[in-house]
C-alpha cells in the first residue's frame, strides 16, 4: 500500500490526537465530502466508486479527496492503475468527543434553566 500524501498516515496531526477540529468540521461542511466519508465507513473504495453517485467531474471528486486527506480523514494509495481510499476514524472520534462534551454541558445548562423557570 503506497500512500499518496506528503505525510505518512501516522504523522498526521489528526491521527496523533492533536488534530485541528476546525479543519475536520470545515471539511465535513460539504455534503459530497460527508457522503464520501459515509461510504468509506463501510470500507475502502476506489476513487471511481466514490465518484459514481455524484453529478460532478472526476477532477472535482479528486479535489474533495484532497481536502479529506489534508484534514487527516482519509488515506489514499495506488494499486496498479487503480487509486483507493480508506477512512481514518481518529479525527471523527475526536470531533465526536468534542461534540459530546459540549452536549453534556448544554444539557446541564438547559436543565438548570428549566428548574429555575419551574420555581418562578
Amino acid at each position: 500500500m503506497k500512500l499518496t500524501s506528503t505525510q505518512s498516515e501516522t504523522d498526521s496531526p489528526a491521527v496523533q490526537g492533536s488534530g485541528n477540529l476546525d479543519d475536520v468540521f470545515a471539511t465535513l461542511s460539504d455534503p459530497i465530502r460527508r457522503a464520501i466519508v459515509e461510504e468509506l465507513a463501510r470500507g475502502p473504495r476506489s476513487v471511481s466508486e466514490l465518484g459514481e453517485p455524484f453529478a460532478v467531474s472526476a477532477p472535482a471528486i479528486s479535489r474533495h479527496l484532497r481536502v479529506l486527506e489534508r484534514a487527516g480523514l482519509i488515506a489514499r494509495w495506488k494499486q496498479g492503475r487503480v487509486r483507493y481510499c480508506r477512512l481514518i476514524a481518529d479525527p471523527l472520534i475526536q470531533a465526536g468527543a468534542w461534540i459530546e462534551h459540549h452536549k453534556v454541558f448544554w444539557e446541564g445548562q438547559l436543565d438548570a434553566l428549566s428548574e429555575y423557570l419551574e420555581k418562578e
